[in-house]
């Protein structure tokens, strides 16, 4: 349990370990995070296409009805690159299958989305059931012969139930052989499914019992003297017993690190299996894992108060070197609605990660399922974080090789306005682009803090009589208020409806001055998705300065 106290003091309670405390010391919140990164590991470099438009849902049920959402998509001309596929596509919610009656033909569908410049993303679950035919199901039979499993405290096979049929067993990624059998089975399944990038789900790892068969034993271990406020109290709650045993030591000490230790294997078979950059994304994270994987922040719900929240989430994980961030846009758990899905996508359209995503029962919530005017404006602020991609993949460079946020509070660009420290409803794309969504319903303005600065309207490029004051800004339906910080120049390129597109589109420069008729930026630009070009010195780096009195652009 950590606790925050006004005083302000932070007190830690654990059920045990050993602490080793370092200290950053900045001076500013950038720096912190510099700093921390370059101890844990800086974060990846994404693909470019990967920073397109993703959609996504558990339940499409067919390929009848993927393909009718593709097709939706495309005709309203909605700005989107990467298709992902939930364990629906697979036979029986059985990893490394595919469903060959609901979706008979998704080999060839998937090869049909890349000819039209478009990427894929499969599901992998980290459990496997162990109740099939012996002799039927590789990954069981290959896994149990190079004994790849979580065992009991005894030494036995751990079981579980979770998604499959059965019931499960669950690799252990510490253990060198684990990662083999992985890599090979991911490597199998690229010829199956040609796939761009993998999503790790459920890497908690998560159980649906308290616990393995037959329970946990009671001891020290399983229930330790302090326990913090957690589901049940109970730290083998929809997960193994802590005295599970792994090849780095009891379930007690590794659990933290089971979606951690599966994300570097898959990023490198990605790598292996495609020849290009990785895209991996992970729901269990740890220290050090944004150098080989993006998040997602988890099973949220159709709510307002979740799109609030959503916020503060991609700024945390922005501290932790994971920049790769989102959240389900329009909600994953219960029915969206009209305004609030609108509203969403406005606020998702500026995610790092940008994806609709939405669970198995609930209505469809693609920005194309809600007719003509929702597609309009969905593409309209798509074709914004389109034409703005140079930007961001220049700041994932940054991040990349500096270990700077991607996307960060105003309080970090001006740490010594305490307006800025408790902001949580808009924040910033580098220190340079404002997002002040709406988060209220029905509600058609925005009350913005503007921090000192020459402030431009991102639609009217008119500059702001604002500065250290909130201001009342117009937010009709159809927009959601960006603005542009004085003294910097952003690139920019014309949008199209996928990333392959767009990246032979020309490109532009928005240089909005400063009070001394300044600005300056950079571009950094490469083929956008093969491995290592920066450790290679295989890109374009430009910087740019502007002044009144004299340019060099």
């Amino acid at each position: 349990d950590v606790s925050l106290s006004p005083n302000p003091a932070l007190t830690f309670r654990t059920i045990g370990g050993i602490l080793d405390f370092y200290v950053f010391l900045g001076p500013t919140p950038e720096n912190v995070v510099q700093q921390y990164t370059e101890a844990i590991g800086r974060p990846h470099m994404p693909a470019y296409w990967s920073l397109g438009f993703h959609l996504s849902r558990w339940g499409y049920g067919s390929i009848d009805a993927l393909k009718e959402t593709v097709d939706r998509m495309h005709y309203y001309d909605i700005p989107y690159d990467v298709q992902h596929l939930d364990i629906d596509y697979m036979e029986r919610r059985m990893d490394f299958t595919y469903d060959k009656v609901n979706y008979a033909g998704l080999p060839e569908y998937l090869k049909q989305l890349k000819k039209e410049g478009m990427h894929n993303v499969v599901i992998l679950d980290p459990f496997i059931t162990k109740d099939e035919e012996p002799g039927t199901y590789r990954p069981y039979d290959l896994g149990e012969e190079m004994g790849v499993w979580v065992n009991n405290s005894d030494g036995t096979t751990a079981v579980g139930k979770a998604w499959p049929p059965g019931d499960s067993v669950f690799p252990d990624y510490t253990n060198p052989r684990t990662v083999e059998w992985w890599t090979q089975l991911c490597l199998e399944f690229k010829e199956v499914l040609d796939y761009d990038g993998i999503w790790i789900d459920m890497n908690e790892p998560s159980n649906f019992l308290k616990g393995q068969f037959p329970g946990c034993a009671a001891n020290d271990i399983n229930n330790p003297p302090f326990i913090p406020t957690i589901t049940d109290r109970s730290l083998a709650q929809k997960t193994l017993c802590p005295d599970s045993k792994t090849y780095l030591g009891e379930h007690y000490n590794t659990h933290s690190l089971f979606g951690w230790s599966q994300t570097e294997p898959t990023f490198n078979v990605v790598q292996q299996a495609t020849g290009k950059r990785a895209f991996v994304l992970s729901r269990s994270t740890f220290v050090g894992s944004g150098k080989h994987g993006g998040h997602w922040l988890g099973d949220n719900f159709s709510q307002w108060r979740d799109m609030h929240l959503s916020i503060i989430g991609v700024l945390e994980f922005n501290l932790f070197g994971i920049p790769y961030i989102g959240a389900d846009i329009c909600g994953f758990n219960y029915n969206t609605t009209y305004e609030l899905c609108l509203r969403w996508m406005q606020l998702g359209s500026f995610y790092p990660f940008s994806r609709n995503h939405n669970a198995e029962g609930n209505m469809e919530q693609d920005p194309a399922v809600f007719g003509k005017e929702f597609a309009k404006i969905a593409r309209a602020t798509l074709r914004i974080r389109y034409s703005l991609l140079p930007y961001l993949y220049t700041l994932f460079y940054e991040s990349h090789v500096h270990g700077s946020t991607v996307a960060r509070s105003l309080m970090h660009e001006f740490t010594t306005d305490q307006q800025t420290h408790g902001i949580d409803t808009a924040f910033l794309w580098g220190p340079a682009f404002m997002i002040a969504p709406v988060l209220e319903e029905a509600t058609r303005s925005v009350d913005v803090y503007f921090p000192e600065a020459c402030w431009y309207d991102y639609y009217t490029v008119l500059p702001s009589t604002w500065t250290k004051k909130y201001a009342t800004v117009a937010a009709p339906l159809s927009k959601i208020p960006l603005f542009i910080r004085g003294g910097y120049i952003l690139p920019e390129q014309a949008p199209a409806t996928t990333t392959t597109k767009s990246r032979l589109n020309p490109f532009g420069l928005i240089i909005a001055l400063d009070e001394q008729g300044e600005a300056s930026g950079s571009l950094f630009w490469d083929d956008g998705d093969s491995i290592d070009t920066i450790e290679n010195e295989n890109y374009f780096l430009a910087k740019y300065t502007f002044s009144k009195v004299s340019s060099n652009i």
